[in-house]
């Protein structure tokens, strides 16, 4: 069994209408509260890092298995939206709606293409955040191929 161990430091200076900051070895950035939650909406914030994080993990586990089956991928790119519901003054993450679009080139197969189907489905059931926050954020996926 193997472990990876991430890190990040996170400075706060105090308030809701505050500015702080995070680092981690790739990431380096302001964060705050978002304006359409009150926010002074400097940097990013959790919900656009929760969104970013899942992603980020669907599209990397998508590519890294269209590259295992060896499909003749020609593009490929994300669309993501995140749903936070407001009930009564608490903040719910609700959902994520993924949106790939994958293309294979020209020269690519019927069965190919049905391989292509099964992966878009599989990479979201596979995808280490999407394990991470399943039951508590529905996952929708409305992908385009072609």
């Amino acid at each position: 069994m193997a472990e990876h161990q991430f890190h990040l430091r996170a400075e706060w200076p105090g308030g809701r209408d505050s500015q702080g900051y995070i680092e981690a070895e790739n990431l380096k950035t302001a964060i705050s509260i978002p304006p359409e939650m009150d926010g002074p909406g400097i940097g990013t914030n959790p919900d656009e890092m929760l969104l970013g994080a899942a992603a980020t993990c669907y599209i990397i586990t998508l590519a890294a298995m269209i590259e295992r089956v060896d499909l003749p991928l020609k593009e490929m790119s994300l669309d993501s939206e995140g749903i936070v519901d407001v009930t009564r003054g608490v903040f719910t993450y609700k959902k994520i709606i993924h949106r790939p679009k994958v293309k294979l080139e020209e020269q690519a197969l019927h069965q190919q293409y049905s391989r292509l189907r099964k992966l878009v489905e599989k990479a979201e059931q596979s995808c280490m955040i999407s394990r991470a926050i399943k039951g508590n954020v529905e996952i929708e996926l409305i992908p385009i191929i072609g």
